[in-house]
């Protein structure tokens, strides 16, 4: 409770008061111990965490906690979105209101008599009467009966406070739902009541006001987040007869289910028998009880229900039904009794632990030295497994050491020097990293030239003999012996007091070393790290091998492939050129190719194809098939496109070349006369369509020809699509690697290339052609092959 005089944080004079019944955004800003007592107290109400809702739970939950724990209620009810009062039922006045609240009132100082707080505000009956009288909604509240629900008026120029009255938004007067009950337990020091305002919109037109004030009253309880139940004590067994949406939602029982049945369906075999008899008990003495008990949804799940319960009574004194309140707080369960548990678990800790100094300080010592060990040997298992996962995700040396390097520092190391020598033993590459993960140079020569570590340095030493190094105490100042001379400029500016170097070996071969550096006087290097170090030695030893190896079969397969695509011949008419990248995130190569052919005929014939696979063998199948086709072009008895592919077909299953296979043909016949178009003839197995450049700059697919790829049916009658090429034409063949990129499909990919293609200027080059096409970011997984040829 704030003392009196003391405005709630937050509440302004100018503040509109719509922004009470969120209109607006909630603020943030929230005090510290705010967010400690709302995270401690509040509770989603079935899984969904309606803020209106949490000012029960939360409210609920804190004054039940102890006597004073009410103190928190400031905390955990200042910025919920709707207004909150907090009413002392002795002296029937108004002890705390959350931000929300003090904008209705103004500036009306706390604590103030009820009566004269909703007079403040301008609250009236929807008679417009005042409120003022005992049995006023907030009156009733405030001598301690639970009022369910009653529809007021808000009326800002009938507010007392002058500033209030003149600080209207302009809508009028406007509709509230009250909606208050006690909170504090019977006995309890402090006998309070929770008040709730809702504002409901969209209520009248009928001309009923009794239907209109039921319909609010329905509209306003519906709308709240709050499980509220109703029971009838007068008939056999207290049957509920009501239920809200929000009890349906929690527990999954429709009203037709719930109404008529004792809320003891909910009940399990594992629900505390105690908690049973205490809601009996209070019901047959007609008090007020909130418990926490296990119950049961109609799907069989669990779930920790906060059950608070209110007698209500006629005028004449006269029980007449329950109102129950219930909230989901399965989450506030588990959080307590995992804190409960590690609480216990620390206490049982504290004792052993107090037990163990008390017998000898050298067990203390030994128990401190095992939880060290501990840590150590799980902080080496973290380190190992972040090392594999990293030092794997690259396949470039140069990155794979700065990896290296940055795993090292400041986990094991001030500064550390990865070494890389070849087989003559000079130094390749070199990596390095300091406390603040700057690269240090240490290679003060030019490019292309190699050197040598001074041969007694940590790093030649562990190099030549492939074991570990460890100087535990460097000299002060390192000379020409042991340190090159930018290692010592470095270790001058940086300090070197200890060093521990570890071969990088795998498979049998020392590829080079890993040298930490400490530079702390009290921190050295010991033998107990040089396990640590050499098992990290391994793995990157391992990593870069595999990194090595996969550069040279990538190399081979690069260099193969590049052997087997031809060179593109000089053909009267004609302008070409070719383009191939090979896969970049694997040895990836070898499965595309492409081929220009003058043939006997006069006619020229383009292919463009791939060999399903991506390795050498791949590659080597595509030299052997591409030696089959231009045999079959330029030994053809019938030129006809389907005639040449159902022949490389039977040639492909006959001999077993390749498995299969996806290419295009194009066989174009000269114009009859100088400056006619060219007449071209299209069959295609399985492979992603050519492009046409018009000379006017439009690329359009060859669409409407596709058959099965090469070498599946000997049998099937190839389809051919006839083409005419204007002079100038440009024809674009292409293989998948240049349209297929991952979360997009072939027809995007393509439609892409056609989009690059087309932007190049009218008068582009093939190779101009050929640049623009591979132009944009590529996969990397495949590689490209790519050839345009114009006709002029």
């Amino acid at each position: 409770m704030r003392p009196e005089g003391e405005r709630p944080r937050g509440a302004t004079s100018t503040t509109r008061t719509s922004r009470a019944f969120g209109a607006g955004p909630p603020e943030d800003g929230v005090r510290p111990e705010a967010r400690a007592a709302m995270a401690e107290a509040t509770v989603p109400v079935g899984g969904r965490g309606d803020r209106q809702s949490d000012v029960v739970t939360a409210a609920s939950a804190a004054v039940s906690g102890h006597d004073g724990s009410a103190a928190a209620l400031p905390a955990v009810l200042a910025d919920v979105p709707v207004a909150v009062l907090l009413i002392d039922q002795k002296s029937g006045s108004v002890t705390y209101a959350n931000d929300a609240a003090i904008e209705l009132a103004g500036d009306v100082r706390l604590p103030v008599d009820i009566d004269t707080w909703g007079a403040a505000v301008g609250l009236t009956d929807l008679a417009g009467a005042p409120l003022a009288r005992t049995t006023g909604p907030l009156s009733l509240v405030a001598q301690g009966q639970p009022v369910t629900g009653e529809a007021v008026r808000l009326v800002p120029g009938r507010s007392t406070d002058a500033g209030r009255a003149r600080d209207d938004d302009g809508r009028g007067d406007r509709l509230l739902w009250v909606t208050g009950f006690p909170l504090s337990q019977p006995g309890s020091t402090q006998q309070l009541s929770l008040v709730v305002f809702l504002e409901v919109e969209g209520i009248g037109g009928s001309g009923d006001a009794e239907s209109e004030l039921q319909a609010l009253r329905e509209r306003a309880v519906v709308a709240t987040d709050i499980a509220f139940t109703i029971t009838d004590p007068r008939q056999p067994g207290n049957p509920l007869v009501w239920v809200n949406p929000s009890f349906t939602r929690i527990t999954g029982y429709s009203y037709e289910e719930s109404v008529g049945r004792n809320c003891r369906f909910l009940q399990g075999p594992a629900t505390d028998r105690a908690a049973v008899a205490e809601i009996r008990a209070a019901l047959a003495a007609e008090r007020a009880l909130t418990v926490t008990l296990l119950n049961h949804r109609r799907d069989g799940t669990a779930f920790w229900n906060q059950l608070a319960i209110s007698p209500v009574f006629d005028g004449e004194g006269e029980l007449v039904s329950f109102v129950g309140i219930q909230t989901d707080v399965t989450e506030r369960v588990r959080v307590e009794r995992e804190r409960e548990a590690a609480l216990a678990a620390e206490q049982a800790a504290r004792q052993e632990a107090e037990s163990a100094r008390a017998v000898a300080e050298r067990a203390q010592a030994d128990a401190e030295r095992a939880q060290a060990d501990a840590e150590t040997a799980q902080a080496r298992l973290a380190l190992m497994a972040e090392a594999t996962s990293s030092l794997i995700a690259t396949l470039d040396v140069g990155d794979l050491l700065d990896r290296l390097a940055t795993l090292c520092v400041p986990t094991l190391a001030d500064w550390v020097v990865v070494t890389v020598v070849d087989e003559l033993g000079e130094v390749r590459e070199v990596a390095s990293r300091d406390r603040e993960l700057r690269l240090t140079q240490l290679r003060r020569y030019d490019a292309g030239h190699a050197m040598r570590l001074p041969p007694d340095s940590p790093s030649q030493r562990a190099i030549t003999t492939s074991r570990s190094v460890l100087v535990e105490r460097l000299p002060a100042q390192l000379d020409e012996t042991i340190a090159s001379p930018s290692a010592q400029e470095v270790a001058a500016r940086l300090g070197a007091v200890s060093a521990l170097s570890a071969p990088l070996v795998a498979r049998r071969r020392t590829r080079g070393s890993i040298t930490l550096v400490r530079t702390s006087p009290g921190r050295p290097f010991t033998p107990e790290d040089v396990g640590l170090v050499e098992d990290l030695a391994r793995r990157a030893a391992l990593v870069l091998d595999n990194v090595r190896l996969y550069q040279q079969e990538h190399a081979v397969a690069d260099t193969l492939q590049r052997s087997l695509l031809p060179e593109l011949p000089d053909i009267p008419g004609l302008r070409a050129a070719a383009h191939y990248v090979s896969a970049s995130t694997a040895a990836d190569v070898g499965g595309d190719f492409y081929d220009l052919l003058q043939l006997p005929d006069g006619s020229v014939g383009m292919v463009v194809g791939d060999v399903v696979g991506h390795d050498v063998a791949a590659a080597a199948a595509m030299g052997h098939l591409r030696g089959l086709i231009r045999a079959c072009l330029w030994d053809a008895p019938d030129p006809h496109p389907s005639t040449v592919l159902t022949r490389v077909d039977r040639l492909v299953q006959g001999l077993r070349v390749a498995s299969l296979a996806t290419m295009t043909y194009l066989n174009a016949v000269p114009p009859a006369t100088p400056g006619g178009p060219w007449r071209a003839r299209v069959a295609n197995a399985g492979h992603p369509p050519l492009l046409v450049r018009s000379p006017d700059g439009v690329v359009r697919p060859v669409d409407g020809v596709t058959g099965l790829l090469v070498g599946v049916d000997v049998d099937a009658e190839r389809a051919v699509l006839e083409v005419e090429l204007p002079a100038g034409s440009t024809v674009l063949g292409y293989t998948d690697g240049l349209v297929e990129m991952p979360g997009s499909d072939l027809d995007q990919g393509i439609a892409a290339l056609v989009e690059r293609l087309s932007a190049t200027p009218v008068d582009a080059s093939p190779r101009e052609l050929c640049d623009a096409a591979v132009s944009a970011p590529l996969d990397g997984r495949d590689d490209v092959a790519l050839i345009a040829v114009r006709f002029e």
